[in-house]
Formats: structure tokens, C-alpha cells, sequence
């Protein structure tokens, strides 16, 4: 006979989901209120500094040759033209469907505050934090942003990885889960289980919630309701049509479950950007991971949750304009980040772009910033939740001038 699995026990093996225990669902009371808006937000930290210059690749401008050689190129080398100026980094060509249904944006020319120093440490730092680098803060400007909204509870935010998410750190609720949470029960123990619980309802609500997280899903319990609920947990998003891959698949897999829910923020990042040699083999693998991440999100989300969803990929900075000796490119200054949703306006690259002929570039080696990368951030959230300006200028963001609107969602 199996052992008996009591309150005490389940709560502590819980523990091994790697839930906040501040915040975690399994300690709070389980709430079924409407989320406080209706568009989802997933940011991406793509961690490493990823070279906009070669993701989205200006062929039109007149030093662009010149400065990228080899792993440049235009659409006569197999990049995938945008707008005659802008071309795609060929291993994005997945996402082409998403550009020509204008689901799919860069926004050109940005970067946070942070200058000279070029240290991905201190870079991840501020781009998490949201601040203007002279002022520190151990929260993170998505939870700031919680902080802001009425009706937050501790699944409308997840932070999804195996470390910290500064960037959803901070006194509002939240949940975090990791890939390889697993609470590690038998099927009999489950079964025990749904027996214990069914006169227990707070009981059967942690569970339940505890076997969501913990990847086993809430099919396996049985736990379909009349409208087929449970199903649609347990199934819809891990079967979706999507591509198969490692743990940055389970991720997106994991998301697009929790924003067909009550979720309206996810954050999460991807690895790989550091790109010092042989960038044209090297970038490939973190483009591949970008792309079929964003595919299984949109895939599992299904249609009509995909209309409501705003995706943004940051980066702490850019790269060099001039490739080095290795073929790679070095710590640099402005980027791109990267959209996707069916809530964007896209179809088009965003930013006033500012050249790349040398007196043009910053300290005559980095793209130049013309845009602060927490603004067009900010906007999304403004048009998404309804902060007002002073909110997102002096609380989210403090320090920023948001300037004009550039209308990022529909």
C-alpha cells in the first residue's frame, strides 16, 4: 500500500517545484478572479548581447559592406528582404509568415542607459532593473509595473527559468516555475491523493495547481470539467504543432499554457548571443531557439489568445559595427529588439536610424542609440494595462523621457 500522503508532506515536496514562497500558488489562497487586462505580455531576455546588425541587417545603408564583410549581407546572400533596406538574418526565415501577417516587428537603435563599460553583468543588471543606471534597486521593472495594476494575483505572473528573472522581482505576486520541476509522485500516489482531496477543497486546489507546475499536467488527475477545462490544460499546448527541441521549447510550451489561463505576464531568456568568433556559425543556434520559441508560443496559445499577445526579446546591448579579426564582433552599444504577436503592429522596423558611416557611429565603433529601449516597453504596457505617463516615467522606468507614442500595438 502506498503511503499516505498528508497536508504536511505535500506542502513540503511542493517545495521541489521551485515556487517562490512568497508568492506561490500553492501557499496562497487559489483565486479564480478575472485577471486585471486582457492582452499577455511575454518578455524575452536574450542574454549575451545579441548583434542587431546581423539579425536585422540595414544592406541599404552605404557603410554596411564595408563594415560587415563576410558575415553581412543582403538578400543577394541569402537574408530575407524586409522593407529594400532591412533584410532578416536567413536562420529567422521561420518567422517570415509572421512579418508578412504584420505579427512580427523590430524596433531599431536602442539600448538602455548603460554605456561604455560593456560588461554583460552589470548590462543584464540595468536592462532588468529598468533603471537609468545611476540609481540601483533589487527589483525588477515588470513587477514594478504589477505593482501598478489592481487585481494582481500570484499567477498573473510567471518567471520562467532555472535562476532569477530580476526583471519580475519584487514585492508583487508572482510565480516562478523551471523546466525540470517535477514533483515526483506515482501513480498511486496521485491517486491517494485525488482521494484525500475530494474532501478537501483548498487540498484539491494546491494539488491540482502543484501538478500544473510541476509538468505532469492536470489531465493526468482527471481533472477535466464540464467544458473540457482540464483537457485543454493538460494536453492542448504540449501537443500543439510546434517545433520539437530542448528546454527552451518546454518553456514556451509551459507559457502558452499559463496565458491561455489568467496569466498575463510571462518572462523568461534565452542563452547564446556572445558572438566573439565565427559569428556566422555561432548566432545560429540562439536565432533557431528565438524562432521556434516564438512559434511554439503562438502555436500553443491557439488563434485567438495569440490576437491579445505582445512578445518583446531584449538584449543588454549590441555589438560592434566592425567585425574583428576572428570573424565574431565585440561588446558594443545600440541594438534591435525583436516583436512578435497579433496584439503588434507590425510589419515594419521601428526607429530613426542613424547610420553607419563612422562619424555617425558611437565612439566610432557602436551602432548609436537614438531610442532608450525602455520606452517602446513602456508604451506596450501603457496601451496594455493603462499606466499613466508619470507611473511608467518615475515608477516602471524611473528616469525615462518616453517621448512619442510609436503606436506598437494595435
Amino acid at each position: 500500500m502506498p503511503p499516505v500522503l498528508s497536508r504536511r508532506a505535500f506542502l513540503s515536496r511542493s517545495a521541489l517545484l521551485g515556487c517562490s514562497l512568497a508568492a506561490s500558488p500553492l501557499l496562497t489562497p487559489v483565486s479564480y478572479a478575472a485577471a486585471p487586462w486582457d492582452t499577455r505580455l511575454v518578455v524575452i531576455i536574450l542574454r549575451g548581447a545579441m548583434d542587431g546588425l546581423d539579425v536585422v541587417r540595414p544592406y541599404g545603408d552605404p557603410s554596411y559592406a564595408a563594415l560587415r564583410g563576410a558575415i553581412g549581407g543582403g538578400p543577394e546572400s541569402g537574408a530575407l528582404d524586409l522593407d529594400g533596406y532591412f533584410a532578416l538574418h536567413p536562420a529567422l526565415e521561420p518567422l517570415m509568415p509572421l512579418w508578412q501577417s504584420q505579427q512580427l516587428g523590430f524596433f531599431n537603435a536602442v539600448s538602455t542607459p548603460y554605456r561604455d563599460k560593456r560588461s554583460h553583468f552589470d548590462g543584464q543588471d540595468i536592462l532588468e532593473a529598468g533603471t537609468d543606471g545611476r540609481s540601483g534597486g533589487h527589483d525588477g521593472w515588470l513587477n514594478r509595473m504589477l505593482t501598478r495594476v489592481p487585481g494582481v494575483e500570484a499567477r498573473t505572473a510567471f518567471a520562467i527559468g532555472y535562476g532569477e528573472m530580476k526583471v519580475l522581482s519584487g514585492p508583487a505576486p508572482k510565480s516562478d516555475w523551471s523546466p525540470d520541476a517535477n514533483l515526483a509522485l506515482s501513480p498511486q500516489a496521485v491517486r491517494l491523493a485525488e482521494m484525500v482531496m475530494e474532501e478537501d477543497p483548498a487540498f484539491h486546489a494546491a494539488l491540482s495547481e502543484a501538478m500544473l507546475l510541476s509538468g505532469d499536467g492536470a489531465a493526468g488527475l482527471g481533472m477535466a470539467d464540464e467544458d473540457g477545462a482540464g483537457e485543454m490544460m493538460g494536453g492542448t499546448a504540449m501537443n500543439a504543432r510546434a517545433p520539437a527541441g530542448g528546454a527552451h521549447v518546454k518553456v514556451a510550451q509551459f507559457a502558452a499554457e499559463q496565458l491561455r489561463g489568467d496569466t498575463r505576464v510571462i518572462s523568461f531568456s534565452i542563452n547564446g548571443w556572445d558572438t566573439h568568433s565565427r559569428q556566422d556559425r555561432a548566432i545560429r543556434p540562439a536565432l533557431g531557439r528565438l524562432s521556434d520559441t516564438i512559434l511554439t508560443l503562438q502555436n500553443g496559445v491557439g488563434p485567438e489568445v495569440w490576437q491579445k499577445t505582445a512578445v518583446v526579446a531584449m538584449t543588454e546591448f549590441g555589438r560592434t559595427a566592425r567585425v574583428n579579426g576572428t570573424g565574431g564582433t565585440d561588446h558594443g552599444t545600440g541594438g534591435v529588439m525583436v516583436m512578435a504577436g497579433g496584439a503588434l503592429r507590425g510589419g515594419r522596423v521601428y526607429g530613426d536610424w542613424p547610420g553607419l558611416d563612422e562619424a555617425s557611429l558611437y565612439q566610432r565603433r557602436d551602432l548609436m542609440p537614438t531610442r532608450d529601449v525602455r520606452a517602446p516597453a513602456a508604451w506596450m504596457m501603457r496601451a496594455m494595462a493603462g499606466l499613466d505617463r508619470a507611473a511608467l516615467e518615475q515608477v516602471v522606468f524611473p528616469g525615462l523621457e518616453l517621448g512619442g507614442d510609436p503606436g506598437l500595438l494595435l
